[in-house]
């Protein structure tokens, strides 16, 4: 991986911003076959507050949701440059598993794989780790522009 993608290179390529980018860094990234992206979970997360006040856990749907930006970075990435910059747009899930609670102090890994890449749809399955312990899966559909 030649680039760095830290937070500001991430929101160059996703329009979420705060509380909704739940991507803090890319650690790997090969444009067309897989990225490797990171968030640090903090308890300063607006959605501790309620989810749960005396047992904070992370919502799955938000950890899903994280998996899919980075997937969506990936997808953006392995686009040519002149289609790079189009929204894309989440279309479904399959095969999604949750397997152990993400807690305040965890470090999300995510492992994203493009399955089908063709000019309108993406299709690409990931998983989210704690601690190398696979804490949920799914498989990804989105369109692009």
């Amino acid at each position: 991986m030649g680039k760095t993608y830290d937070i500001q290179a991430i929101m160059n390529f996703l329009p979420h911003r705060y509380p909704f980018i739940l991507v803090d860094r890319i650690l790997d990234l090969v444009p067309g076959e897989k990225i490797t992206a990171l968030k640090n979970v903090t308890i300063n997360e607006p959605f501790f507050q309620g989810h749960f006040p005396s047992y904070p856990i992370m919502p799955g749907v938000l950890i899903v949701e994280a998996m899919a930006q980075a997937a969506g970075v990936l997808a953006l990435e392995s686009m040519p440059a002149e289609r790079r910059g189009a929204p894309v747009f989440f279309m479904g899930l399959d095969k999604v598993k949750f397997r152990k609670p993400v807690i305040p102090g965890d470090q999300l890994i995510f492992e994203v794989k493009i399955i089908k890449f063709r000019s309108k749809v993406v299709k690409a399955s990931g998983k989210a780790l704690v601690d190398e312990n696979i804490v949920a899966e799914a498989e990804m559909m989105a369109t692009l522009g």
